[in-house]
């Protein structure tokens, strides 16, 4: 059984940082494409980052892109989410997500057919 779990939520200020990790039980995340989506209250899960299995390819939502880095972590089975210079508006509950079993991001977010059970991410103004 595929189980994605996401750690390192938390409270921030603005113009902090959270780093949010994810682990994997039952797959070797190196060979996958992962994703990271988030969902704030009221609205739609949105794609924000995915990084491909080869390391060569990495997406970000605009809104994120400059402040967010997506990263593997292969000796741990982890893929992190570096989240710089956090606003309110990145206030969400952040899941990881893979679309298997593709090795690369797909071009819609409708691929991606498991989810972690997500983490809370609170940013303060």
């Amino acid at each position: 059984q595929v189980q994605l779990v996401e750690s390192g939520g938390g409270l921030a200020h603005s113009g902090g940082s959270l780093r949010l990790s994810c682990s994997a039980s039952g797959l070797k995340l190196r060979y996958y494409a992962i994703g990271w989506f988030r969902q704030a209250p009221g609205q739609e899960r949105e794609g924000i980052s995915c990084i491909s299995y080869d390391y060569g390819t990495k997406y970000y939502l605009d809104s994120v892109r400059g402040r967010f880095t997506i990263s593997r972590d292969n000796t741990k089975n982890t893929v992190d989410l570096q989240m710089d210079n956090l606003k309110p508006e990145d206030t969400a509950v952040y899941y990881c997500s893979a679309p298997l079993p593709l090795e690369r991001c797909p071009p819609t977010i409708y691929d991606f057919n498991k989810f972690g059970q997500g983490t809370q991410v609170t940013v303060s103004s």
